[in-house]
């Protein structure tokens, strides 16, 4: 087995597809395709089976997945010790972010490349539930997500970014502009504007209605807190914010929750051994957002 072939086949079960593996692996798809097919003739299996809208993995590519990432694990170990002993770092880091965050990533990468230049870095964006999985499964090396006050998410360890509680915004003229404060019961009441399902703030949410046995009403759903901000200044409902931001906004009106949301953004990393690349990021990183 070569290389290559196990890292196209771990690519492919990480992402689902051929095409997705492709585009993460930075070549053509057919290339991928090819890499499997030598592969499952090495091992006298098919490792896949090829849907129309999906790729499952065979009992038999099932098998081989943990070997094929132990195998990739011990190479990518190797090349880490000589090129400790040469004194060089090399590899790769994935860093994922959420959408709204204080931290100026751009700088943080261009004076990491600046000591560290053979380091390939790749950045995404996502919710912070998604973000999480990434971590866990070793897809992303490092994170900015949004946890629970205090939460402590197992298997990770993270260093604390902010600290916020989240409050209501509606516009000057709505009803609700004249009361500075908002009961839990009182919001659902209200057409609600929020992140989507699977990031941190809108888990908070969910969180507290799910434990009061209330049902929040979401109207309107935006992926970035500036937008949910502007819908909330153009009358659409009330919108749930970090606090900083409900009250800094022009045209919004901010009302303090009963009970309090609260939540943290962080650094988060996995517990286990990282390449010597991430691990210098995350040691970094953490230093820069260190509270």
């Amino acid at each position: 087995m070569e290389f290559r072939q196990l890292e196209y086949f771990v690519a492919v079960v990480e992402e689902g597809g051929f095409t997705k593996a492709a585009h993460r692996e930075r070549v053509a798809q057919p290339a991928v395709s090819a890499q499997i097919r030598r592969l499952e003739r090495r091992v006298g299996q098919p490792l896949f089976i090829r849907g129309t809208r999906e790729v499952r993995l065979t009992q038999a590519g099932a098998a081989l997945l943990p070997h094929a990432r132990a195998a990739l694990g011990a190479v990518r170990a190797g090349r880490a010790a000589v090129d400790a002993v040469a004194g060089v770092v090399r590899g790769t880091i994935a860093i994922g972010t959420v959408t709204l965050h204080p931290v100026d990533i751009a700088a943080l990468i261009a004076d990491f490349h600046v000591d560290h230049p053979d380091v390939e870095i790749t950045l995404t964006t996502d919710g912070s539930d998604a973000l999480l999985t990434q971590l866990d499964d070793g897809r992303l090396d490092v994170a900015i997500v949004s946890i629970g006050a205090g939460e402590d998410p197992p298997g990770l360890d993270h260093a604390v970014v902010t600290e916020e509680t989240f409050e209501a915004a509606v516009a000057q003229r709505h009803p609700l502009a004249r009361r500075k404060t908002l009961t839990l019961a009182a919001l659902c009441d209200h057409p609600l504007i929020s992140l989507p399902v699977g990031t941190g703030m809108r888990h908070r949410l969910d969180t507290a209605c799910a434990a009061a046995e209330l049902r929040p009403r979401v109207s309107f759903e935006a992926t970035s807190p500036a937008e949910l901000a502007e819908l909330a200044r153009r009358g659409l409902g009330v919108a749930v914010l970090p606090a900083s931001m409900a009250r800094n906004t022009p045209g919004l009106h901010a009302l303090r929750l009963t009970p309090e949301l609260r939540g943290r953004l962080v650094w988060a990393w996995r517990r286990e051994a990282a390449s010597t690349a991430a691990r210098l990021f995350r040691e970094r990183a953490a230093r820069a957002g260190a509270r």
